[in-house]
Protein backbone atom coordinates (compact mmCIF):
# COMPACT_ATOMS: atom_id res chain seq x y z
CA UNK A 1 0.00 0.00 0.00
CA UNK A 2 1.25 3.48 -0.84
CA UNK A 3 2.49 5.74 1.91
CA UNK A 4 0.03 8.39 3.06
CA UNK A 5 2.05 11.25 1.55
CA UNK A 6 1.99 9.58 -1.88
CA UNK A 7 -1.74 8.90 -1.60
CA UNK A 8 -2.40 12.54 -0.76
CA UNK A 9 -0.34 13.71 -3.75
CA UNK A 10 -2.06 11.23 -6.10
CA UNK A 11 -5.46 12.36 -4.83
CA UNK A 12 -4.57 16.04 -5.29
CA UNK A 13 -3.27 15.42 -8.81
CA UNK A 14 -6.58 13.87 -9.89
CA UNK A 15 -8.68 16.58 -8.24
CA UNK A 16 -6.54 19.53 -9.42
CA UNK A 17 -6.58 18.15 -12.96
CA UNK A 18 -10.36 17.81 -12.98
CA UNK A 19 -11.48 20.80 -10.90
CA UNK A 20 -8.54 23.20 -10.82
CA UNK A 21 -6.51 24.24 -7.79
CA UNK A 22 -9.07 26.69 -6.39
CA UNK A 23 -11.92 24.26 -6.99
CA UNK A 24 -10.51 21.73 -4.52
CA UNK A 25 -10.42 21.82 -0.72
CA UNK A 26 -8.19 19.98 1.73
CA UNK A 27 -11.31 18.12 2.90
CA UNK A 28 -11.94 16.84 -0.62
CA UNK A 29 -8.32 15.72 -0.97
CA UNK A 30 -8.31 13.73 2.27
CA UNK A 31 -11.75 12.25 1.62
CA UNK A 32 -10.66 11.16 -1.84
CA UNK A 33 -7.68 9.20 -0.47
CA UNK A 34 -9.37 8.02 2.75
CA UNK A 35 -7.08 10.04 5.01
CA UNK A 36 -7.61 12.56 7.80
CA UNK A 37 -6.89 16.28 7.98
CA UNK A 38 -4.39 15.46 10.71
CA UNK A 39 -2.62 13.12 8.30
CA UNK A 40 -2.61 15.83 5.65
CA UNK A 41 -1.11 18.47 7.93
CA UNK A 42 1.49 16.02 9.20
CA UNK A 43 3.01 16.01 5.69
CA UNK A 44 2.03 19.44 4.34
CA UNK A 45 1.71 22.83 6.00
CA UNK A 46 -1.00 23.87 3.56
CA UNK A 47 -2.61 23.22 0.19
CA UNK A 48 -0.12 25.79 -1.17
CA UNK A 49 2.81 23.64 -0.05
CA UNK A 50 1.20 20.57 -1.59
CA UNK A 51 1.00 22.36 -4.96
CA UNK A 52 4.67 23.28 -4.59
CA UNK A 53 5.66 19.66 -3.83
CA UNK A 54 3.83 18.51 -6.97
CA UNK A 55 5.82 21.02 -9.02
CA UNK A 56 9.09 20.33 -7.25
CA UNK A 57 8.95 16.54 -7.68
CA UNK A 58 9.57 16.37 -11.42
CA UNK A 59 11.85 19.41 -11.60
CA UNK A 60 14.07 17.90 -8.89
CA UNK A 61 14.16 14.60 -10.80
CA UNK A 62 15.32 16.26 -14.03
CA UNK A 63 17.94 18.36 -12.21
CA UNK A 64 19.35 15.37 -10.31
CA UNK A 65 19.57 13.31 -13.51
CA UNK A 66 21.40 16.17 -15.23
CA UNK A 67 23.98 16.25 -12.43
CA UNK A 68 24.41 12.47 -12.68
CA UNK A 69 24.94 12.77 -16.45
CA UNK A 70 27.70 15.35 -15.97
CA UNK A 71 29.40 13.31 -13.28
CA UNK A 72 29.08 9.93 -15.02
CA UNK A 73 30.25 10.76 -18.53
CA UNK A 74 33.40 12.53 -19.64
CA UNK A 75 32.46 13.62 -23.16
CA UNK A 76 29.90 16.41 -23.68
CA UNK A 77 28.17 14.31 -26.37
CA UNK A 78 27.48 11.53 -23.86
CA UNK A 79 26.49 14.04 -21.16
CA UNK A 80 24.02 15.77 -23.46
CA UNK A 81 22.52 12.50 -24.67
CA UNK A 82 21.96 11.34 -21.08
CA UNK A 83 20.43 14.71 -20.12
CA UNK A 84 18.04 14.68 -23.08
CA UNK A 85 17.00 11.08 -22.40
CA UNK A 86 16.16 11.66 -18.74
CA UNK A 87 14.46 14.97 -19.59
CA UNK A 88 12.16 13.26 -22.11
CA UNK A 89 11.36 10.38 -19.76
CA UNK A 90 10.03 12.75 -17.12
CA UNK A 91 6.94 13.27 -19.29
CA UNK A 92 6.09 9.60 -18.82
CA UNK A 93 7.11 9.29 -15.17
CA UNK A 94 5.39 12.48 -13.99
CA UNK A 95 2.77 13.25 -16.63
CA UNK A 96 0.01 14.22 -14.11
CA UNK A 97 2.45 16.42 -12.16
CA UNK A 98 3.50 18.25 -15.32
CA UNK A 99 -0.09 18.74 -16.48
CA UNK A 100 -0.98 20.29 -13.12
CA UNK A 101 2.19 22.41 -13.28
CA UNK A 102 1.23 24.02 -16.58
CA UNK A 103 -2.42 24.36 -15.57
CA UNK A 104 -1.96 25.68 -12.04
CA UNK A 105 1.55 27.16 -11.71
CA UNK A 106 0.21 30.73 -11.57
CA UNK A 107 -1.19 29.90 -8.11
CA UNK A 108 2.20 29.13 -6.58
CA UNK A 109 3.02 31.40 -3.66
CA UNK A 110 6.03 33.69 -4.31
CA UNK A 111 8.38 31.81 -1.98
CA UNK A 112 7.59 28.50 -3.68
CA UNK A 113 7.69 30.00 -7.16
CA UNK A 114 11.19 31.33 -6.47
CA UNK A 115 12.44 27.86 -5.46
CA UNK A 116 11.03 26.35 -8.66
CA UNK A 117 12.60 29.11 -10.77
CA UNK A 118 15.98 28.50 -9.14
CA UNK A 119 15.90 24.79 -10.00
CA UNK A 120 14.80 25.47 -13.57
CA UNK A 121 17.64 28.00 -13.86
CA UNK A 122 20.15 25.45 -12.53
CA UNK A 123 19.04 22.89 -15.11
CA UNK A 124 19.27 25.44 -17.90
CA UNK A 125 22.77 26.48 -16.81
CA UNK A 126 23.88 22.83 -16.69
CA UNK A 127 22.61 22.32 -20.22
CA UNK A 128 24.33 25.47 -21.46
CA UNK A 129 27.61 24.43 -19.81
CA UNK A 130 27.56 21.04 -21.57
CA UNK A 131 26.92 22.69 -24.93
CA UNK A 132 29.70 25.21 -24.32
CA UNK A 133 32.13 22.47 -23.30
CA UNK A 134 31.21 20.48 -26.41
CA UNK A 135 32.09 23.46 -28.56
CA UNK A 136 35.38 23.97 -26.73
CA UNK A 137 36.39 20.32 -27.20
CA UNK A 138 35.40 20.37 -30.87
CA UNK A 139 32.55 17.87 -30.52
CA UNK A 140 29.82 20.42 -31.22
CA UNK A 141 29.52 22.96 -34.02
CA UNK A 142 31.07 26.18 -32.71
CA UNK A 143 29.03 28.49 -34.95
CA UNK A 144 25.81 27.73 -33.04
CA UNK A 145 25.11 30.24 -30.23
CA UNK A 146 25.05 28.38 -26.90
CA UNK A 147 21.99 30.12 -25.47
CA UNK A 148 19.84 29.78 -28.61
CA UNK A 149 20.87 26.14 -29.00
CA UNK A 150 20.07 25.39 -25.36
CA UNK A 151 16.74 27.21 -25.42
CA UNK A 152 15.80 25.38 -28.63
CA UNK A 153 16.42 22.04 -26.91
CA UNK A 154 14.38 23.11 -23.88
CA UNK A 155 11.53 24.33 -26.06
CA UNK A 156 11.46 21.19 -28.17
CA UNK A 157 11.46 18.76 -25.26
CA UNK A 158 9.15 20.80 -23.01
CA UNK A 159 6.45 20.73 -25.69
CA UNK A 160 6.23 16.93 -25.27
CA UNK A 161 3.67 17.39 -22.51
CA UNK A 162 1.17 18.73 -25.10
CA UNK A 163 1.09 15.63 -27.28
CA UNK A 164 2.65 12.65 -25.49
CA UNK A 165 0.28 9.77 -24.65
CA UNK A 166 1.27 6.64 -22.76
CA UNK A 167 -0.81 4.58 -25.17
CA UNK A 168 0.58 6.31 -28.27
CA UNK A 169 2.38 4.71 -31.18
CA UNK A 170 5.85 5.21 -29.71
CA UNK A 171 7.16 4.34 -26.24
CA UNK A 172 8.86 7.04 -24.20
CA UNK A 173 12.22 5.33 -24.82
CA UNK A 174 11.66 5.45 -28.57
CA UNK A 175 10.65 9.10 -28.36
CA UNK A 176 13.78 9.88 -26.32
CA UNK A 177 15.92 8.18 -28.99
CA UNK A 178 14.28 10.31 -31.69
CA UNK A 179 14.97 13.51 -29.76
CA UNK A 180 18.59 12.45 -29.22
CA UNK A 181 18.95 11.70 -32.93
CA UNK A 182 17.44 15.05 -33.97
CA UNK A 183 19.39 17.16 -31.49
CA UNK A 184 22.81 15.52 -31.60
CA UNK A 185 22.87 15.24 -35.38
CA UNK A 186 22.07 18.95 -35.53
CA UNK A 187 24.86 20.13 -33.26
CA UNK A 188 27.61 17.51 -33.66
CA UNK A 189 30.47 18.11 -36.05
CA UNK A 190 30.47 15.43 -38.77
CA UNK A 191 33.66 13.55 -37.72
CA UNK A 192 32.40 13.09 -34.15
CA UNK A 193 28.88 11.88 -34.83
CA UNK A 194 28.19 8.94 -32.54
CA UNK A 195 25.44 7.84 -30.21
CA UNK A 196 25.86 6.35 -26.78
CA UNK A 197 23.66 3.35 -25.99
CA UNK A 198 22.34 4.17 -22.52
Amino acid sequence: MKELKERIIDSALILFENKGYHGVTVNQIVENCNASKGGFYHHFDSKDELLYVIHDTFITYVLEKAHVAKETYHHPTDQLQAMITSFVKVFDLYKPHIYVFYQENTYLKPQYEERIKQKRKQFKELLFSVIEKGQQTGEFRSELPVVITGMSILGMVNWTYKWYRKDGGKSIDEIADIYVDLILHSILREPTKRLLHL
